[in-house]
Parts: C-alpha cells; sequence; structure tokens
C-alpha cells in the first residue's frame, strides 16, 4: 500500500517536472469536474451517495475501499448515459478482481465527449463561395484512467483502505490537449448495520497540463482579434467525500438501505447548501429499497442550488432523481432518471430534459 502510494506520488511530481516552464498555473474552480459528474445508474438514481456503500466493479471510481466487498472473481461494470438532450455522451467501463482474501484489484475508463463538432473555418474560399464538402467535424472528449488498489487494515478490524491512481487526458480536436495525473484515497467500516465511507480526492492537488495547436488557431484569432491562447496548466484542489449508511430489514424479503454523503470542497465559494470562501458544502442523500435481494427500488436528492429567474426572483432548487434495478445469478441490471424538476418559474422553457442513465454489471468465478 505505501509502496503504491508512493510510486503514485512520484509520477505526479515527474509530471510536473515534465511542464514547460513558461506554462502558467491557475487553480479553476471546476477544473476536470467531468470526474465529479457521477457513474453508474444505481449511483446516479440515489443522488450519488455511494461512499460508504459502494461495493461493486464501480467501487474503483466511488471509493476503491468498496472493492474488498466483491462477491465474485471477476467483475465487470458499464454505463452509458447521454447529457443536454443527447448532444454529450458519458460512457464508462472497468473491470474488478480480488486479489487475494485481504486486497483487491480494479482498472476503470471514463469518457465524456461531445462529437460531429463542425469546424467551418474553410467554409468559404477565397472567391468568397461557400464550399460545403469543406466542413470537417471534430470531437471535444475528456478521458480518465483509473487503477484502484485495495487492502483490508491490520489497525482496526472491519477497516478497508484504497487508493487511485489516475491518468487523464483532454482532447479538443486538434486544437488543443491536455495530460493530467492524480491520486484518491478512501475507506470503509462497517459495523453491524451501520457502513461509514471517506474518499479524499486529488489528494496530491491533480495537475493537468494544456498544449495548444497554435498553427491550427492562428489564422482564426487573428480575424477575430483575440489573442492566441498559452500553454498553461491547470492545478485540481482536494475535495472530500464523507459517507454514512443505514440497513434496515423489515422482513425476510423487504430491506431498504439509507445513506447520505457530505461533499466538501477548498476551491472557494460554490452554489451549495453551506457555502464560504474557504470551504463549501454540499450534502446528497439516497435511499435504496429491495426485495429479496433482486429487485430494487431507488431514489435521491442531490444538487441544490439557488437561481436567479428572469423576474430577478431567487429560488431554491434541489435535484431530485430515481432508478431501479433487477439483479440475479450474478447480472444486475440498472436504470436512473436524473434532472427530472428542469422547468423553473419565470424561465424561458419548462421542457422536461431528464437524463437517462442505463447500467450493466456482471459477475462471475
Amino acid at each position: 500500500m505505501n509502496k503504491i502510494a508512493l510510486f503514485c506520488l512520484g509520477a505526479a511530481l515527474f509530471l510536473i517536472g515534465l511542464t514547460p516552464a513558461s506554462a502558467q498555473v491557475s487553480t479553476p474552480k471546476y477544473s476536470n469536474e467531468f470526474l465529479n459528474i457521477g457513474i453508474g445508474a444505481r449511483a446516479l438514481g440515489m443522488g450519488n451517495v455511494q461512499a460508504a456503500i459502494t461495493e461493486d466493479a464501480m467501487a474503483g471510481y466511488w471509493n476503491p475501499a468498496g472493492l474488498l466487498r466483491l462477491k465474485q472473481k471477476y467483475n465487470v461494470g458499464l454505463m452509458h448515459s447521454e447529457l443536454f438532450a443527447g448532444i454529450a455522451k458519458n460512457d464508462f467501463a472497468s473491470f474488478a478482481t480480488p486479489l487475494d482474501s485481504s486486497s483487491a484489484l480494479a482498472v476503470s475508463v471514463i469518457r465524456l465527449g461531445v462529437d460531429d463538432i463542425a469546424d467551418t473555418r474553410r467554409l468559404q474560399n477565397e472567391f468568397g463561395y461557400i464550399q460545403y464538402d469543406s466542413i470537417r467535424f471534430f470531437s471535444v472528449a475528456d478521458y480518465a484512467m483509473l487503477l484502484s488498489y485495495a487492502r483490508r487494515s491490520n489497525l482496526i478490524e472491519g477497516l478497508q483502505l484504497g487508493v487511485n491512481a489516475k491518468i487523464i487526458y483532454r482532447n479538443v480536436g486538434e486544437f488543443a490537449n491536455a495530460w493530467g495525473f492524480g491520486v484518491d484515497a478512501g475507506a470503509q467500516l462497517q459495523r453491524g448495520t451501520w457502513q461509514f465511507g471517506v474518499m479524499a480526492k486529488d489528494i496530491t492537488t491533480t495537475f493537468t497540463a494544456w498544449t495548444h495547436n497554435m498553427e491550427a488557431l492562428e489564422d482564426t484569432y487573428l480575424q477575430t482579434g483575440n489573442a492566441l491562447p498559452s500553454n498553461t496548466a491547470e492545478l485540481t484542489l482536494p475535495r472530500l467525500v464523507l459517507g454514512v449508511g443505514k440497513s434496515v430489514r423489515f422482513s425476510d424479503k423487504l430491506s431498504a438501505l439509507v445513506a447520505t454523503d457530505v461533499d466538501f470542497t477548498f476551491d472557494g465559494k460554490r452554489n451549495v447548501l453551506l457555502k464560504s470562501d474557504v470551504v463549501s458544502v454540499d450534502p446528497h442523500l439516497g435511499l435504496e429499497l429491495a426485495y429479496a435481494n433482486t429487485v430494487f427500488v431507488r431514489g435521491g436528492f442531490n444538487n441544490y442550488q439557488e437561481t436567479r429567474s428572469f423576474n430577478g426572483d431567487m429560488t431554491k432548487r434541489v435535484q431530485p432523481n430515481f432508478g431501479v434495478g433487477f439483479k440475479t445469478h450474478g447480472l444486475n441490471i440498472d436504470l436512473a432518471l436524473s434532472r427530472m424538476n428542469d422547468s423553473e418559474r419565470g424561465g424561458v422553457s419548462g421542457v422536461n430534459s431528464s437524463s437517462v442513465i442505463v447500467s450493466l454489471g456482471y459477475s462471475f468465478n
């Protein structure tokens, strides 16, 4: 465990050393925010509550310590969701396996992208005529690969520890790309029907270095009077997630799991329930009802915000989520609906723009 953590820290420092000295370093509030959207229909149906209760192949993302709760030798997790009426695609795949009775390993890949964006820079030729066949298409996509490792602690009975080493690649067609590296650490503890979890993201302050293709951008920027962008480096500050869950059994077949996560961010004031210039606190709440450990109904609340309508009124809003699941013989299929109350008084439109998330898991020996 210690060797892996030291290796990850050393690799992060190595990447920092490769960054050009001329690059500007900044700490934007929402750096690498695609890693905080969430994955898996179970989690998203419960309002992104997972730090204490995650236990499948997707645990590498939510809390790598949960990998020690895998019940089968081989575990696969897949997810697909579409955001903003299908404009953006969010995909996830993972494979997890126990190494022995005290340790486990997982590899996960995330992609969030917008594809088929029209590049119209060459639409008009030198004679002023429109040439539609000159239109090219490109993608803007964010990728992350997570290598997760979990191990039982010998110090406290029932304590599980985990760590992520993540490599980030972000691409804007031929115009720009970025590489980044970071480390997460997590822990879980179970006491009877209570489950506790903590997930510390970007504990090394994730470093992402951007490189811009000046040749591809120069003509367009000069025509529009904008200054050419320079190579930059972003620092993603740490985020702390504390979670707790409670299991309740009503009968031999009917049970419930109530859980909450509380996110602490340290990158300035955010539009969340509790906020200050130093730390912002964002709570989530989730519920899962299970029948015979086969059929599941889920709900959750997250994303509390205060929004201003066009008439100037301030409105407090919270995002409800809903999901269902089915599990049998190692196969589990989950479906979730998120952002179900998108209508806003005084807004442009009351159109429902719920996101549909589908995930699939399979475990076998």
